[in-house]
């Protein structure tokens, strides 16, 4: 991908974030961007390419971001939680339309984000769990595969406004939650020892 055109989807990324995925025109853009919208047009033929593009990145960013922790942390709980720290920061930088924007509008977009969520997203739940039984921190008779699909399927729940209206409920407010549920429902004795004795020891308000 071009240098020069970097610097432009990271701001468009924060825009889409910001206020949402349909409701901005390329006009917002080249206006928010300061440049001309022929400029845009050199590097996306359309919106939906722009669209495309900037959840590319996205998840490109959140790989790079969920690998290093995975590298930094040997122990799978802790692994965890530093994810689950990063995930809820940037859910409060998520517009509530976003999801559904994508879904509905941009198809491409949206074939990008299911990929990641069901072929990385998933890869990075199977490891973590088998790290967890490994040591001991996750019980031994959990069914991998099924507790990895059962994940992948609540990060739509999470943005469902049927099922979780905003103005009730927040992304993050949800996400802690099914953190909550996810990581006490794995975890073995040994486990909930050691995240009782984490939490207490960091003041950790999230579990």
């Amino acid at each position: 991908m071009d240098d020069k055109f970097m610097p432009i989807l990271e701001k468009v990324h924060e825009l889409f974030m910001r206020c949402g995925i349909k409701s901005v025109t390329m006009d917002d853009v080249a206006r928010e961007l300061k440049i001309s919208k022929k400029t845009v047009y050199k590097y996306v033929k359309d919106k939906p390419e722009l669209v495309a593009k900037v959840m590319t990145g996205i998840c490109l960013e959140e790989q790079a971001v969920t690998t290093k922790i995975a590298e930094e942390n040997s122990n799978a709980i802790d692994e965890l939680i530093e994810i689950s720290k990063h995930v809820s920061q940037r859910l409060q930088q998520i517009h509530p339309s976003v999801h559904y924007d994508l879904e509905k509008y941009y198809p491409k977009a949206w074939e990008v984000f299911v990929k990641h969520k069901t072929e990385y997203i998933y890869s990075c739940v199977t490891q973590n769990l088998e790290k967890g039984v490994k040591q001991d921190l996750y019980r031994k008779n959990i069914n991998i595969p099924v507790i990895a699909k059962l994940y992948i399927s609540k990060i739509d729940m999470v943005f469902d406004p049927e099922i979780f209206p905003v103005t009730q409920f927040t992304f993050p407010e949800v996400h802690a939650e099914h953190m909550r549920y996810h990581i006490r429902g794995i975890a073995s004795e040994k486990g909930v020892k050691y995240l009782t004795e984490k939490v207490k020891k960091e003041n950790l308000s999230f579990y």
